[in-house]
């Protein structure tokens, strides 16, 4: 699904939002993401990722770009006339219709319990619990595949290649995301990277020493350490950040997998 195929039509204004940008900076001020800042003006899509009209079905009226995101949108709208966005499956086409219910159709773009679904089915848009919304695999080209269904919860191997348990009772949407193409995407120059809103990066071996632990030394010289590490001397590659007691461990089967080089 390539951008060729998006609509030409100006976005839904009631469906439209301005969020104020805070150059990487969380609530406190401080600047939590860095190199980021500037960028293109951009308005927010408000997606329906709980999809709460349950029971109503859909025609996609629309397939749209999100400058928010990687994924493209489709444009709903409902047998009742209110028009929704929400996360477009790959190969999804104008004047489909699709439907959010608790035994719904193995057919792409609908959204069904995770009990009712086949093993073997590719699934996007997960929630992580029932009644709270979509919260998982929601990048472009992604799905989880639904490996068993064991008692109360739904096996799923994430994009990740990490398999973790979900309870049935939570939704989910048949598929996988539109824009796959992503991921081969080159960015091609550095001003089209500043109007995504990412500043110049300088490499932390190119600073001296009181501000970065790889700085110091002549010319273009090693880091003079064992192991890399971020400007506060932490180390930087191959550390677990992952909480030890984050209340979703024990939904996990097994863990992702190192990528070979």
């Amino acid at each position: 699904m390539s951008k060729s195929i998006l609509t030409k039509k100006e976005p839904e204004k009631r469906l439209l939002l301005f969020l104020k940008k805070k150059g990487g900076r969380a609530s406190s001020g401080r600047i939590t993401v860095w190199h980021r800042g500037g960028g293109v003006k951009r308005l927010y899509r408000m997606v329906d990722f709980a999809q709460k009209k349950i029971g109503i079905p859909a025609k996609v009226v629309a397939l749209e770009y999100d400058p928010y995101r990687t994924a493209f949108l489709m444009l709903l709208e409902y047998d009742d006339r209110e028009k929704l966005y929400q996360i477009a499956p790959h190969d999804i086409k104008i004047g489909d219709e699709i439907i959010c219910q608790e035994m719904a159709e193995i057919k792409l773009g609908n959204r069904t319990k995770l009990k009712n679904i086949l093993i073997g089915t590719t699934v996007y848009n997960i929630e992580m619990e029932p009644g709270r919304g979509g919260k998982m695999v929601r990048g472009a080209g992604t799905g989880a595949t639904v490996l068993a269904q064991e008692g109360k919860f739904t096996h799923l191997e994430m994009p990740s290649g990490e398999i973790r348990k979900i309870s049935q009772e939570c939704f989910a949407s048949i598929g996988q995301i539109s824009h796959p193409e992503k991921r081969f995407e080159i960015i091609g120059k550095a001003g089209r990277r500043r109007l995504k809103g990412w500043r110049p990066t300088v490499r932390g071996s190119a600073m001296i020493p009181p501000d970065h632990p790889h700085g110091g030394g002549e010319g273009k010289t090693p880091i003079g350490l064992k192991f890399p590490k971020t400007p506060w001397g932490k180390p930087a590659r191959g550390v677990k950040t992952r909480k030890k007691k984050k209340w979703t461990n024990k939904y996990i089967i097994q863990r992702r997998q190192k990528k070979k080089k």
